[in-house]
């Protein structure tokens, strides 16, 4: 990458992180496990259903 275009991506993810108020920002990890689990075929909706609690009682 190019300096000019990785300088550009962080500031979109600085300024996407400021865009969350404290209690998405506290959810996020909880919904990025979330997502990731339910790309697992099977037993991936199942596996995300905790994480999902977590940020519901987060929000």
């Amino acid at each position: 990458m190019r300096m000019h275009s990785r300088f550009a991506l962080w500031c979109a993810l600085v300024v996407g992180t400021f865009a969350l108020d404290g209690c998405a920002l506290a959810a996020l990890p909880c919904r990025l496990t979330s997502a990731t689990l339910k790309v697992i075929p099977v037993v991936g909706h199942a596996a995300s259903t905790p994480f999902d609690a977590c940020a519901t009682a987060i929000d």
